[in-house]
């Protein structure tokens, strides 16, 4: 009997405990139903939502950034060039608060220094993106493209003398200076030996130079003849014809370059080698695409800035260092375009990679003579300015020479440091002709021709 009560009295509290157990279970479960627990439990993952969003987008602007300061310091402080770009604000500056033409010329030929060099740079960043054909493309149209704004902004000016001198003197520049200094410092790197290039790349240029020398050449004699069928018409006529052939010509060289002889520039000293060194010698973009655009747009921008100013005060520079404007045009202006030329020639001269400095220096005069000055000549067409390609018989001839003087010097295809050394003491010559030469004035070549 007693253990029957025993027996029911323990019955009766394991169904107890089962009683509150399941009640609990209940009351949990009915807690995990109800609309505060609910909104509570909607609200704590709409919390951790919005946690990995803010952290996703902190992560994505962070990185935004990032591109930004690599990019910054690729581009502007890569090189020591560019401790000359505050020399541009500068020029602003100085003309804005004394208006002096000497220091405002200088200072704004500091500043597109390293402009002109970036720009570059960022040209060949992005023709690493559109193949060979669109990339010569882009050299033939931003690789002088600091001398055509500023021969755009002196044919908005009306100063025709200082757009053709200054394009002459980027040739002169680099087909003497700039390739001089090339065979000059490769040949002291490399005396115990002669360095080579390829041979069928220095006749076309060559060929091409000498077209455009034909070019200049029948406008000035037929201007000094005073042969025109129809006086002060057909001068300009025939200029504008020979330089829509000049820029069909130089189309015509582009394709024949990138894509009919491609074996042909191909460097006699990677000739052997190329096949087994290609995967480690293959240059990579340092920049994006589109970071390479955005680039190329500031400093496009930036140097139309300074040009603006560097040519309003060209005369004035001429009147305060008592320099002819011929000597400013064909010498120093070129400084500027040429700077970036002048470093990459000598140092891929120095690793013996003489057909690069090649390319460098006639290439670039090629573009000039065949591009650049046909360019311009249409501009002034759509402007309205009188652009002719009469460069007048002292610049003519002088352009001839050179030509001349630099095609018998690479008819060999060698090079050492006395060719170099040649071409540098030519420049100088030609720097000092222009010192003591004084530009015609317009009354006198009115008097000439009558």
């Amino acid at each position: 009997m007693n253990y029957k009560l025993q027996g029911l009295e323990i019955q009766s509290q394991l169904e107890m405990e089962s009683l509150d157990n399941s009640s609990i279970h209940e009351f949990e479960d009915e807690s995990l139903f109800t609309p505060g627990a609910e909104a509570q439990k909607t609200h704590s993952m709409q919390a951790v939502g919005e946690c990995s969003l803010s952290r996703g987008s902190q992560a994505s602007g962070d990185k935004v950034w990032r591109n930004i300061c690599r990019s910054i310091k690729t581009v502007v402080f890569s090189t020591k060039l560019n401790l000359l770009m505050p020399f541009g604000p500068l020029a602003i500056f100085v003309y804005k608060l004394t208006g002096h033409n000497g220091w405002v010329f200088f200072l704004s030929l500091l500043g597109i220094t390293p402009l002109a060099e970036r720009l570059g740079y960022a040209t060949e960043q992005l023709a690493f993106y559109t193949g060979a054909t669109v990339g010569g493309l882009l050299n033939a149209t931003f690789g002088n493209a600091t001398e055509l704004i500023i021969s755009i902004y002196a044919l908005k000016r009306g100063m025709l003398r200082v757009v053709q001198q200054s394009l002459l003197g980027s040739i002169l520049s680099n087909m003497l200076l700039v390739l001089g200094c090339a065979f000059f410092s490769g040949g002291l790197v490399f005396h115990e030996k002669e360095q080579v290039f390829n041979k069928a790349t220095a006749v076309v240029n060559s060929g091409l130079l000498l077209m455009a020398v034909m070019g200049l050449l029948f406008p000035a004699v037929l201007h000094y003849t005073h042969t025109e069928v129809h006086f002060g018409k057909s001068e300009l006529a025939l200029s504008r014809f020979s330089s829509c052939i000049m820029l069909v010509a130089y189309a015509t060289y582009l394709f024949f370059q990138l894509k009919s002889q491609k074996n042909l520039y191909v460097p006699l000293n990677e000739e052997v080698s190329q096949n087994e060194e290609n995967s480690d010698d293959d240059e990579a973009p340092e920049i994006s695409k589109w970071e390479s655009i955005i680039w190329l747009s500031i400093m496009t921008a930036w140097i139309s800035i300074l040009s603006e100013y560097l040519v309003n005060a060209i005369e004035g520079a001429s009147v305060a260092w008592n320099l002819p404007v011929a000597f400013i045009s064909v010498i120093l202006l070129p400084i500027v375009g040429n700077a970036a030329e002048h470093a990459s020639a000598i140092m891929f001269a120095m690793k013996d990679k003489l057909d690069i400095s090649l390319g460098v220096a006639i290439g670039s005069s090629t573009q000039i003579s065949m591009f650049g000055i046909p360019f311009c000549v249409v501009v002034g067409w759509i402007m309205g300015r009188p652009m002719d390609l009469n460069f007048q018989l002292f610049e003519t001839a002088t352009l001839f020479i050179t030509v001349l003087v630099v095609a018998f010097m690479l008819q060999d295809g060698t090079s050492n440091y006395f060719k170099g050394l040649m071409l540098i003491l030519c420049y100088l010559i030609v720097a000092a002709s222009f010192f003591v030469h004084v530009d015609p004035s317009p009354a006198d070549e009115t008097q000439s021709k009558t």
